[in-house]
C-alpha cells in the first residue's frame, strides 16, 4: 500500500465545490468549521423539533374537528 490509503483517511473539507486537507488549515479555520458543524447540528435538532410539534398540532387539530362533531357552530 502507498501513502494514498492513509491520505484517504485525513478528513477532507468540501466547501463551495473545494477541498481542503482539513488537518493542514489554521486553527482559526478549524474551530470556524468546528462552529459550522454545531450550527448545523442545531439547526437539524430544531428542525426536527418543529416537526414533532406540527404532528402534535395536527393531531390536536384532529381531534378537536372531531369533538366539535356533536356541537352546533354559531349561525
Amino acid at each position: 500500500m502507498t501513502d494514498s490509503s492513509s491520505k484517504s483517511q485525513d478528513p477532507i473539507l468540501t466547501f463551495e465545490g473545494k477541498r481542503y486537507e482539513l488537518n493542514s488549515l489554521p486553527d482559526e479555520l478549524k474551530e470556524l468549521v468546528r462552529g459550522m458543524q454545531v450550527a448545523d447540528a442545531q439547526l437539524r435538532m430544531h428542525e426536527d423539533t418543529l416537526k414533532v410539534l406540527a404532528i402534535g398540532r395536527q393531531t390536536m387539530a384532529m381531534q378537536l374537528n372531531d369533538k366539535l362533531k356533536d356541537i352546533n357552530p354559531i349561525e
